[in-house]
């Protein structure tokens, strides 16, 4: 079993899957719009909704995230996408340099919280929020970390 990070994105879904592909040098990108699965007569999609990304996966370095477009058809049910900090992707990785690639790369257009840098916690730690607003956390150790706590503390 395994965790993934998914995001939602008001139209720029596509957009969002190109650039998370080519930052985090992704091996296999997923996805699929909501035209390629028949359309309900009774409640047929504007074409711009057609589209829209109905489910995507990027897959890179072990990891995964998965992504799609919010419908402005169903925000009546799904409520408005709001930008925030309620989403955060971690990446812990031990390879201080695909750490520093995947780092610089996602932060193109975006802006640096706190620069990759040795802290108490970690040997590499660093924190984002990319140009479309998802914020990222970047960590060399989290796992050594957690384990030398939780052993201190018995």
């Amino acid at each position: 079993m395994s965790a993934i990070a998914y995001l939602n994105f008001d139209g720029n879904a596509e957009k969002a899957i190109e650039f998370y592909s080519e930052a985090l040098n992704a091996n296999e990108v997923k996805k699929v719009k909501f035209r390629d699965f028949p359309q309900d007569p009774n409640y047929p999609l504007p074409e711009n909704e057609l589209n829209m990304i109905m489910e995507s996966s990027v897959e890179f370095a072990g990891g995964k995230i998965m992504m799609s477009d919010i419908l402005p058809s169903m925000k009546a049910v799904t409520g408005e996408l709001v930008k925030g900090n309620h989403v955060l992707i971690s990446l812990v990785i031990d390879d201080k340099q695909a750490l520093e690639k995947y780092f610089n790369n996602l932060s193109v257009d975006g802006n640096v919280i706190m620069p990759l840098s040795n802290t108490p916690w970690s040997s590499c730690f660093g924190m984002l929020v990319d140009k479309f607003g998802v914020s990222w956390k970047f960590n060399s150790d989290a796992d050594k970390f957690l384990d030398r706590v939780i052993s201190n503390r018995q």
